[in-house]
């Protein structure tokens, strides 16, 4: 089929569900927000915080070792690392940057068998986040133990050296514009700051539509994905400014605030997280009551999730 008659398919069935979703105003939100107290937003996000927060050492571990088997890839997890602490936590302290810097020593130095303890610690967060999505999404059916168990391990594995090469990518095509700014003022830093935007858009359009064992439409999955990338970015924002204007942490917990800080940042991360699921649903739900064709040119054929 002709590309551009595609295009012009799917951008007019999106026109037909935004008018739809603007006629339904304002009781489209009653119904996100009933879904989102029957979903219990707020437990799965605390609990989904904890598990993070257990595996968080777990994941690092994981992560220096896969780097540590390609000498090459030293520079690029020092870059991921730079990375993520800038454009995703907010007001990160040198605090935190010292642990994590302690946990990857530590890991350099462990054996086989210690970081395959630890990968099966890492893995229960990975399971963890697919049943939370499948309960979301109303999925009951359950993959084989052996197929999520190879799924899991591959996206542990495969992870980090994907996201190395898309850092390696961004830092090309942020050197490429840079050019393009001596003839138009401004533009590698609109462009730069447009990057966290991006990369938060592209991870939770592969989490909505790879996740659950369902065929996701990629017509709901993009609208989920820049609403909760937008989320995101404005809780980010306001947590920052709330710690750095508000110091209670600092005055209560001292020198240990550091543990706080970070467990609600990560519950508000997994709380944005799950608004956008429970969004994409919504969406889902609408196309398939306005006849809309969920399963595009664009979407892989009987996809069953990850």
């Amino acid at each position: 089929m002709n590309i551009n008659l595609i295009m012009k398919q799917t951008i007019t069935e999106m026109k037909a569900v935004v008018l739809r979703f603007s006629r339904a105003q304002p009781r489209w939100w009653q119904r996100y927000a009933k879904r989102c107290v029957e979903d219990q937003i707020t437990v799965n996000a605390g609990y989904l915080a904890y598990v993070t927060l257990l595996s968080l050492v777990p994941l690092v571990a994981v992560g220096v070792a896969i780097f540590s088997a390609f000498p090459g890839f030293e520079e690029t997890r020092v870059a991921i690392e730079h990375f993520i602490f800038n454009n995703f936590v907010p007001t990160s302290t040198d605090t935190i940057k010292e642990h994590i810097s302690a946990f990857t020593g530590n890991a350099n130095q462990m054996t086989a068998i210690g970081v395959s303890f630890l990968a099966v610690i890492a893995l229960l967060l990975i399971r963890n986040v697919d049943t939370t999505l499948n309960r979301i999404w109303r999925i009951e059916k359950k993959r084989p133990l052996m197929i999520s168990f190879a799924i899991y391990w591959m996206v542990l594995t495969l992870g980090p050296v994907l996201l190395g090469a898309s850092i390696g990518m961004t830092s090309y095509i942020v050197s490429l514009v840079s050019f393009a700014d001596q003839g138009i003022p401004g533009f590698s830093g609109a462009i730069i700051k447009m990057l966290p935007y991006l990369i938060s858009m592209i991870g939770f359009i592969m989490l909505y539509t790879l996740v659950p064992n369902t065929s996701v439409s990629f017509k709901a999955a993009v609208p989920g994905a820049l609403f909760a990338a937008l989320l995101f970015e404005l809780t980010k924002k306001g947590f920052a400014l709330y710690i750095s204007h508000f110091p209670s942490y600092e005055v209560i917990y001292g020198a240990l605030a550091t543990v706080p800080i970070l467990f609600v940042w990560v519950y508000l991360s997994w709380i944005v997280v799950l608004l956008g699921a429970e969004f994409t649903v919504c969406l889902t739900q609408d196309m398939e009551a306005a006849g809309v064709d969920t399963c595009s040119e664009f979407d892989p054929p009987d996809a069953q999730g990850l």
